[in-house]
C-alpha cells in the first residue's frame, strides 16, 4: 500500500522557517522524482519545488528561490522541504507528490505564516 504521509506545518511568523518532510512507504522511493505542491484557498495548485529520484537535479518556483530546499534521503524514504524567510502569501495546504511510471499524492499539511 502506497503512502506519503507529511508533516511539519503549522503556523509561523513571517520570516520564519519550517521544515516540511513526507516519508513514502509501498514504491520504490529512489527511482521517483518527489516534488512539493501547495494549494491556497481559491487558488491552483502550484509545484513549489522538484528533486530527481537520485538527487542531482532541482528546480524551484521563481518566488520560492533563494529561500527553500529541497532535499531526500533516500535511505530513508523521505523528502523535506525546508522552507526559510515565510512570507504570508505561502499560506497553504503543502502536498508531497511522487512521479514516476505512476503517481501518488500525499494528504497535505498545512502552512500558516501570519503575525
Amino acid at each position: 500500500q502506497v503512502q506519503l504521509v507529511e508533516s511539519g506545518g503549522g503556523l509561523v511568523q513571517p520570516g520564519g522557517s519550517l521544515r516540511l518532510s513526507c516519508a513514502a512507504s509501498g514504491f520504490t522511493f529512489s527511482t521517483y522524482s518527489m516534488s512539493w505542491y501547495r494549494q491556497a484557498p481559491g487558488k491552483v495548485r502550484e509545484l513549489v519545488a522538484r528533486i530527481t529520484g537520485a538527487g542531482g537535479r532541482t528546480n524551484y518556483l521563481d518566488s520560492v528561490k533563494g529561500r527553500f530546499t529541497i532535499s531526500r534521503d533516500n535511505g530513508k524514504n523521505t523528502v523535506y522541504l525546508q522552507m526559510n524567510s515565510l512570507k504570508p502569501e505561502g499560506s497553504a495546504v503543502y502536498y508531497c507528490y511522487a512521479e514516476s511510471i505512476s503517481w501518488y499524492w500525499g494528504q497535505g499539511t498545512q502552512v500558516t505564516v501570519s503575525s
